[in-house]
């Protein structure tokens, strides 16, 4: 086997090196308000994300020299998100940036293994909850090693829906969220906005949640929430309802097909632009 295709390599590498950027996180709550804006002022990079991506780049470079990565923070700064059949580990250092800077602890480390272009791994951590979301293809999903699963649940009228505001000040793209909240609000069971994407996701995972949907989002935000989504049970398609594309900027995630379904036709649709690729 070529050892850099090596999953169960791979698998422990990465959980290793995602306790010790943990411990980054963890450590760098004096400084967390130091933060440069991006596309808006609500779209923020700190020194921490950028140290959590380098270190984790740096090291899996090491164990695995042929390996590619797509980055929020390297993109963010110019470099194109390509993805190829190389092994391929797509990296949000802190996903939640905003609740991160404010001291709020719902954010996470998001990174997910990508070959041949399929999600094989992925891992989300909160190191503030200690709340460590792990998933391989074909092998189930867990918290802190524990089985998780997701809810069924397969009414609208009975859903926990979360979903976000995003960074966006796009005129077209802000009217389109708000029409969104103001009629899923109307048809769920309740709606939540927890600040960080993966998280959502997890949080569906986990049965916490029914159902996430998000316009606007990138492949770093949604890769690894993908496959722990998918191996507790649920189901991850486009926002329209149709095949799931992680390069589109657009996800649902749901506890079952039926509630994918009714939430995607109560749905207004907005395709974010540019895509990922």
């Amino acid at each position: 086997m070529d050892p850099d295709r090596d999953l169960d390599k791979c698998n422990e590498i990465v959980l290793k090196l995602v306790n010790e950027v943990g411990e980054i996180i963890s450590t760098r709550s004096a400084n967390r308000k130091s933060f440069i804006c991006k596309s808006s002022d609500i779209d923020l990079v700190t020194e921490t994300d950028i140290e959590v991506e380098n270190h984790l780049k740096t090291n899996l470079l090491k164990k695995f020299p042929s390996h590619k990565f797509i980055g929020e923070e390297e993109c963010s700064s110019g470099q194109k998100a390509e993805l190829t059949d190389a092994p391929t580990w797509i990296i949000d250092p802190v996903d939640g940036t905003m609740n991160f800077v404010h001291g709020f602890p719902h954010s996470c480390i998001s990174i997910a293994l990508v070959v041949d272009k399929v999600i094989e791994i992925g891992i989300i951590y909160n190191p503030m909850l200690n709340q460590k979301f792990t998933a391989r293809r074909g092998r189930g999903a867990f918290l802190n090693g524990e089985k998780i699963s997701v809810s069924c649940e397969k009414e609208l009228k009975k859903a926990l829906v979360v979903s976000e505001f995003g960074t966006s000040r796009d005129a077209e793209k802000i009217k389109v969220v708000h029409e969104n909240f103001q009629r899923i609000s109307v048809l769920a069971h309740g709606v939540r906005c927890l600040g960080s994407a993966a998280l959502n996701m997890a949080m569906v995972a986990l049965g916490a949640a029914d159902v996430n949907y998000e316009m606007g989002i990138h492949c770093w935000d949604v890769a690894a929430g993908y496959i722990i989504v998918r191996e507790a049970g649920g189901v991850v398609v486009d926002t329209s309802g149709g095949d799931f594309d992680m390069m589109s900027r657009r996800v649902l995630a749901a506890s079952s097909e039926e509630l994918a379904k009714e939430v995607s036709r109560n749905l207004t649709q907005f395709q974010p632009l540019p895509r990922d690729d």
